[in-house]
C-alpha cells in the first residue's frame, strides 16, 4: 500500500501552531514510509474563507520546509464533483432532501435541551418520497440507526460510537452547496488518501465521515486523533496566550527547525532525547509514540531550543534567516560583515534572531547617541588618552585581525599601567555606543578598520566636549 497523507486547513486565518503541528506529523509520516503529502485547501465556507488567509497557510507552510508532494487542491475547484456524489447518495436511497424550517429546528432543539436529551434532528422528513415542489430544502444523510462504529485509533485505540448517537448530517445546504463532512469524505476517497492525522476535536466528526465512506462503497482510511495543545494556563490554545501565527514565531526571531523540533517533541517521545534534526525527525517518529493527553505550550522551553540551533546550527543557515530581519531593521547586510561572522560572533549570547539583529546594528549603521550609563561609568577623564593611543596604534595596523588587535589592547592596558578594562571598555563604547558586545577583538574586525577609527575620533571629541 502507498501511503498518502494530506493536511486540510480551512482558509478562514492563519496558519496556527496546532494546525502546524498536525501538517508535521502528517508530513512526517509520509516521509517516513516513502509516501506522498497532499495539501487541500478547505474553502467552502465562501463567507470566512479568503485568499488573504490561503497565501498565510502557504507561506507558513514554505517556511516551516513542509513541501508538498500534490497540490494546493482547493475544495470550491470541485463542486461538481461533489454535487455528482451527493445525487449518487440520492439514488442510493441514502440521502434525503429535507424540509424543516430554521425555526421548526430550533424549537426541537429547544424541547430537547428542555428535556435533558443530546439536541440533534429528529429524522421527520427521513423517509418522504421526493423532492415538494419548488420549496428550498436542505439535503441530508441518512446515517444508520442501529448498531456502532468501532473508530481503530491509531493513537488513542478503539473508539466506539453508537449510530443512534448520531444524526442524520446535512450535506447540502439550501443553496446546493456542499458541507464540510461530505466534502472531507469524497476528497479523501478521491485522492486515496490513506491516513488522515488530524486534531481530536475531529473526532465527533469520523464516525460520520466513516459512514458515508461505507455508503460509498470506498475504502475507510486509518485514523490518528492529535490530542489538543493547551496554554500555559491549561485552557485550549488561543490568540489570548499571545503568538499562536507560526509567522509570528518568525517575525519574534525563531528559526523553523526549532519551532518544528518544539511541535514535535508536544505530544510525542522518542526516549529522552530532546533535540532532532528533520532526518532524526522523520528516521523515529511513530504514531503509536504519541501521547494521548494533550500538552501545554512552553514558551520558556522553545527559546531554549532556538537558541541550541543558533549555537549549533550551521551558521550559514542562520544567517539566511537573519537576513529577513535585517532587512527588517532597514539595514542592508551587504553593507557590513559578513552575516555568518556575525552569527559566530553573537550566537552565544543571543536566544532568537530579532536579539542578533537588535545587537549587531552598529555593525552597519553609525549610532546616534551613545548608552548614557556606558558613558557615564567609561568615558571618564583620561580615557580620551587612551583612545587616542589606540587611535594611532590603530590607523599604523596594515593587517586589520582579530589577534594583532587584540594585543595593541593588552600592550597599551600595560604600557600605562592600567587594567584591561580601563583600556578595553571605554574602546567598546566608542565603537559600538553600549557596554555590551562580542569580544573586543571580534568587535574591531567585524567593524572594520575605517569605521573603527572614524567612532574612535567620534567619541575623543565627545570627551573632550564633556569637559
Amino acid at each position: 500500500m502507498s501511503i498518502k497523507t494530506r493536511f486540510a486547513p480551512s482558509p478562514t486565518g492563519y496558519l496556527h501552531v496546532g494546525g502546524a503541528r498536525t501538517a508535521l506529523f502528517s508530513w512526517l509520516y509520509a516521509r517516513k514510509h516513502g509516501g506522498k503529502f497532499i495539501l487541500r485547501i478547505e474553502d467552502t465556507d465562501l463567507e470566512r474563507s479568503t485568499q488573504e488567509s490561503v497565501d498565510a497557510i502557504l507561506e507558513g507552510m514554505t517556511w516551516l520546509g513542509l513541501e508538498y508532494d500534490e497540490g494546493p487542491f482547493y475544495q470550491t475547484h470541485h463542486f461538481d464533483r461533489y454535487k455528482e456524489v451527493i445525487q449518487q447518495l440520492l439514488d442510493q436511497g441514502d440521502a434525503y432532501y429535507c424540509y424543516c424550517s430554521k425555526e421548526e429546528l430550533e424549537q426541537l432543539r429547544t424541547e430537547q435541551m428542555a428535556n435533558k436529551e443530546k439536541p440533534r434532528y429528529n429524522g421527520k422528513c427521513r423517509d418522504l418520497s421526493g423532492p415538494k415542489g419548488d420549496r428550498e430544502a436542505v439535503i441530508r444523510f441518512k446515517n444508520p440507526v442501529d448498531g456502532a462504529v468501532t473508530i481503530p485509533d491509531l493513537i488513542k485505540g478503539d473508539i466506539v460510537v453508537a449510530n443512534k448517537e448520531l444524526d442524520d448530517l446535512i450535506i447540502a445546504r439550501g443553496d446546493g452547496t456542499p458541507t464540510y463532512n461530505l466534502t472531507v469524505v469524497v476528497d479523501d476517497m478521491d485522492m486515496k488518501v490513506t491516513h488522515v492525522i488530524r486534531g481530536d476535536d475531529h473526532i465527533n466528526n469520523t464516525p460520520r465521515q466513516m459512514n458515508i465512506l461505507k455508503a460509498l462503497g470506498a475504502e475507510l482510511p486509518k485514523y490518528a486523533h492529535l490530542p489538543m495543545i493547551l496554554g500555559p494556563d491549561g485552557a485550549r490554545l488561543s490568540k489570548r496566550h499571545g503568538a499562536v501565527s507560526v509567522m509570528q514565531f518568525r517575525d519574534d526571531g525563531y528559526l523553523p527547525e526549532a519551532l518544528l523540533n518544539y511541535l514535535v517533541r508536544l505530544g510525542w517521545s522518542h526516549g529522552d532525547q530532546e533535540v532532532f534534526s528533520i532526518d532524526e525527525m522523520v528516521e523515529h517518529f511513530a504514531l503509536e509514540n504519541v501521547n494521548v493527553s494533550a500538552s501545554a505550550f512552553n514558551t520558556e522551553k522553545l527559546l531554549w531550543l532556538n537558541h541550541q540551533y543558533i549555537m549549533n546550527g550551521d551558521p550559514a543557515h542562520v544567517a539566511r534567516h537573519l537576513s529577513w530581519h535585517m532587512g527588517e531593521l532597514g539595514i542592508d547586510p551587504s553593507s557590513g560583515p559578513s552575516l555568518v561572522d556575525i552569527v559566530k560572533a553573537q550566537r552565544e549570547r543571543c536566544k532568537t534572531l530579532v536579539e542578533i539583529a537588535a545587537a549587531s546594528v552598529y555593525f552597519y549603521k553609525d549610532f546616534d547617541a551613545y548608552d548614557e550609563k556606558a558613558a557615564k561609568k567609561n568615558f571618564t577623564a583620561g580615557s580620551d588618552e587612551v583612545l587616542a593611543r589606540l587611535h594611532d596604534e590603530f590607523a599604523a595596523v596594515t593587517e586589520w585581525n582579530g589577534d594583532t588587535l587584540h594585543q595593541i589592547v593588552v600592550n597599551l592596558a600595560e604600557t600605562m599601567s592600567l587594567g584591561l578594562g580601563k583600556v578595553a571598555q571605554p574602546l567598546r563604547v566608542a565603537v559600538c555606543g553600549s557596554a555590551v558586545s562580542p569580544a573586543i577583538d571580534i568587535t574591531l574586525s567585524l567593524l572594520g578598520k575605517e569605521k573603527t577609527l572614524a567612532r574612535i575620533q567620534r567619541a575623543i571629541n565627545h570627551i573632550k566636549n564633556l569637559n
